[in-house]
């Protein structure tokens, strides 16, 4: 049932759930009750509706939430909650996120509001180049265009997705 693949014993690791749609919030609490270190990023957007515009907390990841394990048993144990899917998988092994990636995440929801997400897979290739300045100051990004503005993409390679923000171009080198 499982494979070396899912070895736990190198220690800690920030790895990737999928929820049923629109159960991150729930899955969050749920393993927070049960004594699980967990992150779900959250976004400030503005939501309209036909009579207001709110602004509305939803996940920056759609479906995922990050959890902190070590052991098969406590897989196993985030596995069995109701709503939660699976553990993402890239090449038949579990998606495992460095602390750093994590921090880069919540460094770049602090900084950003209204962040993008993007498919990495979706990016064309574009300039790579070095921020200057800034809480991702010496971080390489990657320059694209959309809708004809100037946005600075911060690649978060284990999850093959990347966080987009209007940065001035006075920021890169």
């Amino acid at each position: 049932m499982f494979s070396e693949n899912m070895n736990f014993n190198q220690g800690w690791w920030w790895y990737v759930i999928y929820t049923k749609s629109r159960y991150e919030k729930k899955i969050a609490q749920k393993l927070n009750e049960q004594n699980f270190k967990v992150y779900l990023p959250l976004n400030t957007v503005m939501s309209k509706w036909s009579d207001r515009k709110k602004k509305v907390e939803k996940p920056l990841f759609s479906s995922y939430v990050f959890i902190y394990l070590d052991t098969v048993k406590d897989y196993l144990k985030a596995l069995s909650i109701d709503g939660v899917v699976l553990f993402i998988k890239f090449g038949g092994r579990l998606v495992r996120v460095l602390d750093e990636e994590i921090n880069q995440i919540k460094i770049f929801l602090n900084q950003f509001s209204q962040v993008e997400l993007k498919s990495s897979l979706e990016l064309k290739v574009g300039e790579i180049k070095r921020i200057k300045s800034g809480p991702f100051e010496n971080y390489e990004c990657e320059i694209i265009k959309i809708d004809n503005k100037k946005k600075i993409c911060v690649r978060i390679e284990s999850l093959q997705q990347s966080l987009l923000a209007e940065i001035h171009p006075y920021h890169i080198i």
